[in-house]
């Protein structure tokens, strides 16, 4: 069964190979779903659209922080697909900083692409959405943002995570009447490759101890409930946060 057979997906920041948006612009590939693909890097978007099962699917330059570039990319998409049905707040920054060195320049980074970024792509594409009276939107939050700090995020990556807990939940509110639910994923400690190249063998026997499943996540468990939470199983959920950490988090 397909979950998302005629669907249409913007994925933002899904262009890294082993990254979150990567793997979950496979999975709805997979299941159906024509995706386009929005990073920084065009020819780095164009490549792992490429790369995606099924045809149809495109890669496209966005700076996420820059409204008029999202409504912009939101055009151009539209100029392809029949529509958009779908969209995930992937993109992110992280900074591993204590309180005390969280310089001006590195709070307004962190806080841009995260929780700016999310809501320039949201407002670029909400006035399709309502026309439709229908739509899903997906936005990637942290652990860090319930626990205050992960493993590598300072306090302006939780402050910014968690200011998307609530962008999610305010945005749920609004635009029910309109068909259209908002979600948020919170993942845990997930092996991709910004995290591989910083981790020494002790530092992750430490991780693993506190994480009841005992290992790490991988980019295909934060996508399989993108998958859900995008397509009409989750038809009656909005406004949630769903947890994908292996128990490391139970609240």
């Amino acid at each position: 069964m397909k979950l998302l057979e005629n669907k249409t997906a913007i994925i933002t920041g899904a262009a890294s190979l082993r990254g979150l948006g990567k793997a979950t612009a496979k999975l709805f590939a997979e299941h159906g779903a024509r995706v386009a693909i929005l990073d920084l890097d065009a020819d780095a978007a164009v490549a792992a659209a490429n790369d995606l099962p099924g045809s149809g699917h495109m890669g496209l330059a966005c700076n996420v922080t820059d409204k008029q570039a999202c409504i912009d990319a939101v055009e151009v998409v539209l100029g392809n697909f029949p529509q958009l049905d779908i969209l995930v707040n992937n993109a992110g920054i992280t900074q591993p900083l204590k309180l005390a060195d969280i310089q001006p320049e590195n709070y307004d980074a962190v806080l841009d692409v995260n929780l700016r970024g999310t809501l320039y792509m949201t407002q670029a594409l909400l006035p399709h959405m309502r026309e439709r009276q229908s739509g899903a939107i997906v936005n990637i939050s942290s652990v860090s943002a319930q626990r205050g700090g992960g493993i590598f995020g300072g306090p302006h990556y939780s402050a910014a995570k968690a200011g998307i807990l609530g962008l999610t939940k305010a945005t749920a509110r609004e635009c029910a009447p309109q068909g259209i639910r908002a979600n948020a994923v919170c993942p845990g400690f997930i092996a991709t490759d910004i995290t591989g190249g910083m981790l020494t063998d002790d530092m992750m026997a430490g991780i693993l101890e506190g994480i009841p499943m005992g290992r790490a996540g991988e980019a295909s468990d934060v996508a399989g409930c993108c998958l859900f939470l995008a397509s009409d199983l989750a038809a009656y959920v909005t406004g949630s946060e769903v947890d994908v950490n292996g128990g490391s988090l139970i609240h």
